[in-house]
């Protein structure tokens, strides 16, 4: 229960960040969102219809279509952050006044805020756009992918915005749905990237202790087999911060120069023995 009302409570916080980012710096500056959330925007600059009330119409037949795809937890917390986002659409609108008139500030910073709080919904198991849902329905009767699909409903969104608000925006509008994409990749993936190693070599048993006894870090040892000479090795794998990347690299080096050494990314890092990365 603790971790189900924390959950909802970074929801809540999520959906007001979006919020503030497109009634503060988007919808008075006539830029717009990609998505449902973009559609929204522009029927509502035309009809002078509420924003909020458009955000949860539009969204609500995305929901349901997502009881097809996705658990009842999905489609109750999605179905919460979309009301708790139009609603905070709804308050905040017209009260919090114009943040500022320039278009690339608006799209760094606004972009930046919508990217966090459209990052921490995600994170937490909730949507506040439906387009996700309906490219991912798409994507099981036609053989596209849902990056395609997305990338193809936004290209057809900003366009419209283009005849609409005119193409300066439309170009500043696509900015910000970049810069919020960047920012909601960083939110859900983190931002303290550390590197997974492996490592083959003949003396792996030597350099994995000093891995341990200088880096103070785990490494794990797995059943390999060379390609070339059908022989059995031990290739050692392990994880350490970038900082501590250069300093790994000099261990395995000065052990064994002719070590095979691959390096990838790790965005995220959980386990009952994992240190802070």
């Amino acid at each position: 229960m603790k971790k189900f009302i924390i959950k909802m409570l970074l929801i809540t916080v999520g959906a007001f960040l979006a919020a503030f980012a497109i009634e503060g710096f988007l919808v008075p500056n006539q830029m717009i969102d990609g998505g449902i959330v973009g559609i929204s925007m522009m029927v509502s600059y035309l009809t002078d219809i509420n924003l909020g009330i458009l955000l949860f119409v539009l969204n609500i037949p995305f929901v349901l279509l997502a009881l097809k795809i996705y658990g009842k937890m999905f489609i109750f917390q999605t179905f919460y952050a979309v009301t708790v986002f139009s609603i905070f659409v709804g308050i905040v609108g017209g009260k919090i006044g114009i943040v500022t008139h320039d278009g690339l500030l608006v799209a760094v910073f606004g972009g930046m805020i919508l990217g966090a709080g459209v990052g921490l919904v995600l994170k937490n198991n909730g949507c506040l756009d439906g387009t996700e849902i309906l490219a991912i329905t798409l994507t099981k009767k036609f053989p596209v992918s849902v990056g395609g699909i997305i990338m193809f409903l936004n290209a057809f969104i900003y366009t419209c915005a283009g005849f609409i608000y005119g193409w300066d925006k439309a170009m500043y509008s696509a900015l910000t749905y970049i810069g919020a994409s960047r920012v909601i990749d960083a939110v859900l993936q983190g931002l303290n990237e550390a590197k997974s190693i492996f490592v083959v070599s003949d003396k792996n048993y030597e350099i994995g202790a000093n891995i341990m006894s200088q880096l103070d870090k785990s490494v794990t040892y797995i059943d390999a087999q060379g390609g070339y000479s059908h022989q059995e090795k031990k290739m050692l794998y392990c994880v350490v911060p970038r900082l501590e990347l250069t300093k790994l690299k000099d261990i395995v080096n000065s052990i064994d120069p002719e070590a095979f050494i691959a390096i990838e990314n790790v965005h995220e890092v959980e386990g009952k023995r994992v240190k802070k990365y």
